[in-house]
């Protein structure tokens, strides 16, 4: 049976071309000497020292990096939490309007979301900043977490647990031994994908912001209002290679891992 034709080669080449074309123009035209996007004048570079120099768009990178190291860091705290507490907790009351509380942002618009919070912080007078842009994110991407960690707790082999309670672990060192590091690939996950929705996020931050704290993507929105500049493109393209990288080194990490653990297993059916 034949299972690719040129139907099936050309309806691939098309996707990738719709998906990754407008990306590659971008980081061609970050190079432009010109400062008009849509006009090549030669090969440059300088569009990058610009974007090292603009002040606002290195405040804004770093209030992205704290925002977002702070609030995915308390998302997975509190989502492994509240993980644990469903899978392991069984039934109990409150239990449905407790994981439906959980998994509620994972549904709700963002705007909806982001309104609601803007009017309990101003309801709490609590001043808009970085803190209240941490604490937005904590709260929409915990569940995110909950979701990773619970998956992997579902499969975990609670006998391995109950052993360590049975030598004499207390409950908190039976998971801090046993348990933590057994779901911290899912922890790590949960983790990453926290900071990537912080870094992406665009609405809730608008919400929550205010003129002290002002996000990436949302100086890199209010500058796209006024004209796509080279600076922008530099900017996007600086981002693209950063997840390059990291989707490239994640990759070889995992692939290093299979292979260990496939020669770990070859080692001890031959030892045994």
């Amino acid at each position: 049976m034949k299972r690719f034709s040129w139907f099936n080669a050309t309806s691939l080449s098309l996707g990738f071309a719709f998906l990754y074309l407008p990306m590659i123009l971008l980081v061609v035209y970050s190079f432009n000497e010109s400062r008009l996007v849509t006009v090549w004048a030669g090969f440059s570079t300088k569009w990058y020292g610009e974007l090292f120099r603009d002040q606002e768009f290195l405040d804004a990178a770093w209030v992205t990096l704290k925002v977002g190291v702070f609030s995915s860091t308390l998302a997975t705290v509190l989502g492994t939490m509240a993980a644990y507490v469903l899978v392991r907790a069984g039934r109990f009351h409150g239990r449905t309007l407790f994981s439906g509380m959980i998994y509620a942002p994972l549904v709700m618009p963002e705007v909806i979301t982001g309104l609601s919070l803007l009017l309990l912080f101003i309801g709490i007078g609590l001043d808009r900043g970085v803190l209240t842009i941490v604490l937005a994110h904590t709260t929409f991407s915990m569940c995110y977490v909950s979701v990773v960690v619970s998956s992997r707790l579902t499969s975990f082999d609670r006998s391995l647990e109950e052993a360590a309670l049975d030598l004499g672990c207390s409950a908190f060192a039976a998971f801090r031994l046993v348990t933590l590091p057994i779901i911290a690939p899912a922890v790590i996950s949960g983790w990453l994908l926290a900071f990537t929705l912080s870094l992406d996020d665009l609405v809730i931050a608008s919400f929550t912001t205010g003129p002290s704290a002002t996000t990436l993507p949302i100086k890199i929105f209010s500058a796209v209002r006024l004209g796509v500049s080279p600076q922008i493109n530099a900017l996007s393209t600086l981002l693209i290679g950063i997840v390059t990288i990291g989707v490239i080194t994640a990759s070889v990490l995992t692939k290093r891992a299979a292979v260990a653990q496939v020669r770990d297993e070859q080692k001890a059916a031959r030892a045994a």
